[in-house]
Formats: C-alpha cells, structure tokens, sequence
C-alpha cells in the first residue's frame, strides 16, 4: 500500500508541478489543468490523475480489476499548484511547481526538487 502511496504521489507531483510556468505572470491555467492526465514516462504500475473543475484530484493506480482510487484536493495559487490525498490514514501533502503548461503536456517540479511531466489523456 505505501508503494502505491508513494508511487501515486510522485505522479500527482510531477502533473501538478507542469501546469504552470516559472514566475507569478506565468500563472496555472486553470482550464488547462482541468482533465485527465498520465506520466510520459512509464513507471511501474499505470497511473491516471484527473484535476476536475471543482478543485478535486483523483487518482486511480494500478490495472483492470487491481485499480486503486485515491481522492484530494488541490489548490492553484501562481505557478504553484498544493495538492492534498487521503489514502487509508494517511493524509499526503505536497506543494508543486509548474514549469511547462501546454494543451496537452505538464511538468512539475516537488518540494525535493524532483521534476516529472505528463501527458493529456485523449477523451474516446
């Protein structure tokens, strides 16, 4: 379980650190950040991290019938973007930085200073 934790958090990181630029003026946007997002590059277990509208982040980790959901929230604030999970009994906080925010792509950067980027998922 804290693998997963720990791998869903890196991924949250890595999306939220993407969606923004360097400085204040260079802000998050917001409706960018809104939808369905994977890490470019492929760790371990499938990660999917959806932002909603409402400030709402779900993850879902793992395949087909072994899929674990972890919910949150998030908060935009500049270039940075506060996420907080709930997962079991543990409450994961993390303050990311965007570095790139595209249409379709976004990188973060975490509190350790580890960068990570995603993609858009494409709507079926």
């Amino acid at each position: 379980m804290r693998a997963i934790s720990v791998c869903a958090l890196a991924a949250v990181l890595a999306a939220v650190a993407a969606a923004g630029a360097q400085d204040k003026k260079d802000a998050v946007d917001a409706k960018k950040l809104v939808g369905k997002w994977e890490p470019v590059e492929k760790k371990g277990l499938p990660i999917v991290i959806e932002f909603t509208a409402d400030g709402k982040i779900n993850m879902a980790v793992g395949e087909a019938d072994k899929v674990t959901k972890i919910a949150g929230v998030y908060k935009i604030d500049g270039n940075k973007i506060a996420v907080q999970l709930k997962f079991g009994d543990e409450d994961i906080k993390e303050a990311l930085t965007v570095k790139k925010q595209t249409d379709d792509e976004l990188t973060t950067e975490d509190s350790k200073g580890k960068s990570e980027s995603l993609k858009r998922l494409k709507v079926k």
